[in-house]
């Protein structure tokens, strides 16, 4: 099978999210991606979510399609062999990502000694190097206290860790910007990249920092109302909840339609001096439109409001958990190109995303497991870095690299 990305090489060392899943998504890109770990793992080997047997689903999830050699890099010769990896030459070699501490044998001009055309990529908590995590980042720049219910109540995490997520394909974005350039210029370079930067970026682009500069106050807590515009969650007759969306003027024209509403919101409209035709206007009256249009839900079951609402051209979605969205939903499942069952070593057969991007011209990359810890040890120190199965075998018993199991 074709792959988009085929022939390029990228060594990567990492931990938690961003980083891996940027080289995942370069691996489901088909870029051959090499992952090394220490010898037994690392600190993110054995991160929940686990089986019961204590495999990470974690670890495996975010390093689909990658290569894994396990080395001692604690010692001179794993450092060594983990050099001359990163630095191997060749067009399509010589990039390398990672978030651990870019010092000693780590180091940009270390490495760049070995190989002036070097890419490489360093992700960082803030720009002066310092430590953050996507939950500690995410309570500074303020979100945690505009998804509570309402003014004054305490600050509301949100368990999906959106700043890794984001810098994660930040990282694809900014190491195929990098290759594109070496390929034209013949420069290698060090790309900093900062998750608190990635969320001060993203709040920026969203209009949040503005809106409190010029503006003069903060976004305040909505509940489940959108800022901006409509949309509220509702509840049906039997109990199932859905959230309605009208952003377009199609999507209000449609909601006023299905539910028969037009008089009642005219004389809103009246009574108040507004046109819900405007955005700003319907989330101005979102509280008195909610009352409107809730009698309409209470009154029927969950299977005809969502008949009655797709038949209109409404933009809807129903409640449900991730327990109900992988039983049940057939976006969620082997009906959609999206996904493949794989059988994971040591974890078992289940359904696995690949990337979401489809090509026209290329058929979509078959979805790959994760590596087992140290599998390609052998494979990747003879082909890639030339040595003999004696010499394999010398840094096996020194105790220096590891197979899988």
């Amino acid at each position: 099978m074709q792959s988009i990305l085929k022939g390029m090489r990228l060594v990567e060392g990492s931990a938690f999210v961003a980083a891996p899943s940027g080289g995942m998504t370069l691996a489901q890109l088909g870029a051959d991606v090499i992952r090394f770990d220490l010898i037994g793992g690392g600190i993110d080997y054995g991160r929940w979510p686990v089986t019961d047997s204590g495999a990470s689903l974690y670890w495996h999830s975010l390093n689909k399609g990658k290569r894994s050699i396990a080395v001692d890099f604690r010692q001179p010769a794993g450092r060594e062999l983990l050099t001359a990896l990163i630095t191997a030459p060749g067009p399509d070699r010589g990039m390398f990502l990672t978030n651990f501490p870019a010092k000693s044998w780590l180091a940009y001009e270390n490495l760049r000694s070995k190989r002036e055309d070097l890419i490489y990529l360093n992700l960082t908590g803030d720009r002066h190097g310092g430590t953050a995590l996507d939950y500690t980042v995410n309570s500074k720049v303020g979100l945690p206290y505009i998804t509570g219910n309402g003014e004054g109540s305490e600050p509301v995490n949100n368990p999906f860790p959106a700043w890794d997520v984001i810098a994660g394909q930040q990282i694809a974005i900014g190491l195929l910007a990098a290759e594109r350039h070496r390929r034209l210029s013949g420069e290698g370079q060090l790309i900093k990249l900062a998750l608190a930067d990635v969320a001060l970026a993203t709040m920026g682009h969203l209009g949040y920092l503005a809106e409190a500069e010029l503006n003069g106050k903060p976004r305040q807590p909505l509940g489940n109302h959108i800022f901006g515009t409509f949309g509220h969650d509702f509840v049906c007759r039997d109990g199932h909840r859905i959230m309605l969306v009208g952003v377009s003027p199609n999507q209000w024209q449609a909601i006023v339609q299905v539910t028969g509403s037009a008089d009642k919101l005219a004389e809103l409209e009246a009574g108040q001096d507004l046109n819900l035709d405007i955005e700003g206007d319907r989330f101005r009256a979102r509280e008195a439109i909610v009352g409107i249009l809730s009698p309409w839900f209470a009154a029927r079951d969950y299977g005809e409001v969502a008949r009655l609402l797709d038949a209109a051209g409404a933009c809807w979605g129903p409640y449900q958990t991730i327990a109900e969205l992988v039983a049940t939903d057939p976006d969620c499942s082997e009906d959609n190109p999206l996904f493949q069952r794989i059988a994971q070593p040591g974890i078992g057969e289940y359904l696995t995303p690949s990337q979401p991007l489809a090509f026209t011209g290329l058929a979509r990359q078959e979805n790959c497991p994760a590596p087992l810890l140290g599998q390609h040890t052998d494979e990747i120190l003879a082909e890639e870095l030339g040595l003999s199965s004696a010499e394999i075998g010398r840094l096996h018993d020194q105790g220096i690299v590891a197979g899988s199991d």
